[in-house]
């Protein structure tokens, strides 16, 4: 009998560090072939700009993934493995907004993908400094979940990240707290998402016993996992050149001020003078530039047009006030509209 190939459902609230874990995977010198798929929430995509380039084979990226597509996933694990030569494991990273549970139901409700593969471990991935804000959201809808909630209660694995952005005191405080939610999953702390990869991959860790045990619908597809609508994306994509003093300028301004209602902020930019990709990553008030200089971004290619993705999740967010002050940031008058 052939062996199953493993697979890893990596999850965690949006800015956690996800990305951060997949490109230290993919970095690292462990000889396996890995396909890799991304999900995103939001309407412009940016996760695949931010996904290092490797030997391994970065396969397909789902855009807006949620438990009504599930048949897009399995789709996409068929057509995996059906490739001339077999991976090794397969990585799938879910959107911040992700209950795991539909991911890891897929794996289960379909005849081939139950032969051929097997679910390894959920990894949740927590972010230290934002993770007791996220557990006590005050402003999600009755009777809707809780998405950060739901990854630390339904993972097999936690890496506590960012644990230098937080005083050790209050790792204690949040660690014991992770243990309330879910007492059974380890608990590793990292920075920049640093692990010994035999802690998150070939861990045999997921259990279905234990999950039918907690909970008993799980493999019912008719199950319904409500979820808050009042959290939203705006994209904005523009060709051009930004003038980098006043685009550093705006997005330190736009997150101080309305930082606590946006979760997540990321994107690409092009920059005048530079032939690099630059990339900005935000959480909350956090704001972090990077360029191919730092191995983040990478150079543009010849003849690839020069389109600035940028993506805000989160609360109250305008549209139209965000892509107005983003284009007085450009260099000249843009001819692109909006997504």
């Amino acid at each position: 009998m052939v062996a199953r190939v493993p697979v890893s459902v990596i999850t965690g609230f949006l800015g956690s560090g996800k990305t951060t874990l997949v490109n230290r995977i993919l970095k690292e010198q462990h000889g396996m072939r890995i396909a890799v798929i991304e999900n995103e929430f939001g309407e412009v995509g940016v996760d695949d700009g931010l996904v290092v380039q490797s030997n391994e084979e970065i396969f397909e990226r789902v855009a807006k993934y949620a438990p009504p597509v599930r048949g897009d996933l399995i789709r996409i694990l068929h057509k995996l493995l059906k490739r001339k030569h077999a991976f090794d494991a397969i990585l799938i990273e879910t959107t911040g907004l992700a209950d795991p549970a539909p991911v890891a139901q897929t794996f289960f409700v379909d005849d081939e993908l139950k032969e051929r593969v097997r679910l390894d471990a959920i990894v949740t991935v927590v972010d230290a400094a934002h993770v007791l804000q996220h557990l006590d959201d005050s402003q999600i809808e009755e009777g809707a979940e809780n998405e950060a909630v739901e990854q630390v209660a339904f993972a097999d694995r936690i890496l506590l990240n960012k644990c230098d952005l937080v005083e050790p005191e209050q790792l204690a405080a949040i660690t014991a707290r992770l243990k309330g939610i879910n007492a059974s999953a380890e608990i590793i702390r990292t920075t920049h998402a640093a692990v010994d990869l035999r802690h998150v991959l070939g861990i045999r860790a997921f259990s279905l016993d234990r999950v039918l045990a907690e909970e008993p619908d799980f493999l019912d597809e008719g199950a319904e996992h409500s979820h808050s609508s009042s959290v939203t994306s705006v994209g904005i994509e523009a060709e051009g050149e930004l003038c980098f003093p006043k685009v550093q300028a705006w997005l330190g301004n736009l997150l101080r001020e309305k930082g606590a209602d946006i979760f997540r902020s990321k994107g690409i930019l092009c920059l005048e003078g530079s032939n690099d990709k630059h990339v900005f990553q935000g959480v909350h008030m956090l704001l972090d530039f990077g360029s191919s200089a730092q191995g983040v971004g990478r150079p543009w290619a010849e003849g690839e047009r020069r389109l600035n993705r940028l993506v805000f999740i989160g609360r109250n967010l305008d549209r139209e006030e965000l892509n107005a002050s983003f284009r007085a940031c450009l260099a000249a008058s843009p001819s692109a509209a909006a997504e």
